[in-house]
C-alpha cells in the first residue's frame, strides 16, 4: 500500500506517484546508490518500475513512501515497510536514499524515526526489524542510535563483487522506542 504523508522537521513522506518513476529509475541504475540494496534486479527496466509502483498500491504486506527534502522540494529517496505481520504485529523498516548528495545529512536518520514512529503509534506493532548488509557501516550505527538493537549477523548472505558480504539484522520493540 502506499504510506499516508508523514511530515518531519526535513523531510516529508509521501506516496510514490507516476512522475517520481523516472528519479527511481535513475536510482535504481546508479551501482554506487544501489550496493546496499537487498533484492534487485539488475537493471530495471521501466516497465518493471511501473509494475513495482501497481504491485506497491495494491499491496497489504507492504507500505511504501518517497522521501522528500522539505527545505526544496526535491525527491531524495524511497522507506517502507516490508513483510508486514498484522497477526503478530511487526514489520521490516528500510530507507534508500538515491540522491548521493543528500547522504550524511541527516535525512535517513529522520526517516527512520518518522518510518519507526508511524509502526509503534499509529498501526500498533510490536516490532520493527531492519537488515544492513556489511559494509554499510554508517547505516548500522544510525539505526543503533535510534535505539535498534543487533538481533544477529547472516554470515556470508550474499557474494558481490567477488567477496561475501554478511547481513546485519536489527530490531525494536515497541516498549524500546523513544520516539
Amino acid at each position: 500500500m502506499l504510506g499516508p504523508t508523514l511530515e518531519g522537521d526535513r523531510v516529508r513522506l509521501e506516496a510514490p506517484a507516476r512522475e517520481h518513476l523516472p528519479s527511481i529509475a535513475k536510482w535504481r541504475t546508479d551501482l554506487e546508490a544501489t550496493r546496499y540494496l537487498l533484492i534487485l534486479q539488475f537493471p530495471p527496466s521501466p516497465k518493471q518500475h511501473e509494475d513495482w509502483l501497481e504491485k506497491a498500491a495494491v499491496s497489504q504486506d507492504d507500505i511504501v513512501w518517497t522521501i522528500v527534502d522539505r527545505g526544496d522540494g526535491a525527491l531524495v529517496g524511497l522507506c517502507g515497510l516490508d513483510k508486514i505481520s498484522w497477526r503478530h504485529r511487526h514489520a521490516l523498516g528500510w530507507t534508500f536514499l538515491g540522491e548521493k548528495e543528500r547522504w550524511g545529512r541527516g535525512f535517513g536518520t529522520e526517516t527512520t524515526r518518522l518510518r519507526t514512529s508511524f509502526a509503534f503509534k499509529q498501526l500498533g506493532f510490536e516490532k520493527v526489524m531492519t537488515e544492513i548488509y556489511s559494509g554499510n557501516e554508517a547505516s548500522i550505527r544510525m539505526v543503533q542510535k535510534l535505539g535498534f538493537r543487533r538481533a544477529g549477523v547472516l554470515r556470508r548472505h550474499r557474494f558481490v563483487d567477488g567477496t561475501w558480504q554478511d547481513l546485519w539484522l536489527g530490531e525494536m520493540l515497541r516498549d524500546e522506542w523513544k520516539g
